[in-house]
C-alpha cells in the first residue's frame, strides 16, 4: 500500500545491440536516469538498478530542510 507522499516510477526498456537501456523516471518530479546493462540479468534486476541509481540522484538533489526562521 502507498502512503499520501509516495509517488511511481515509470520504467523504458530500449534494446541496443547486445545491451538494453533502462530509464527510470520519477512521476512527481520528472527527474530521469538510466542504465545500461546485459539482458541477461533479467528485468527486475536492471529494474532494480535503475531505481536505486534515481533514488540516489534524488537524494543528492533534494534540497535541506528549511529551519522556519531560526538563525543559527
Amino acid at each position: 500500500m502507498r502512503g499520501k507522499n509516495d509517488h511511481g516510477i515509470i520504467f523504458e526498456f530500449i534494446p541496443i545491440g547486445s545491451y538494453v537501456k533502462v530509464s527510470a523516471i520519477d512521476t512527481r518530479t520528472g527527474t530521469e536516469v538510466s542504465i545500461v546493462g546485459d539482458p541477461k540479468r533479467g528485468e527486475q534486476a536492471l529494474r532494480m538498478t535503475a531505481r536505486r541509481k534515481l533514488e540516489m540522484i534524488m537524494a543528492k538533489t533534494a534540497k535541506p530542510p528549511r529551519l522556519g526562521g531560526l538563525s543559527v
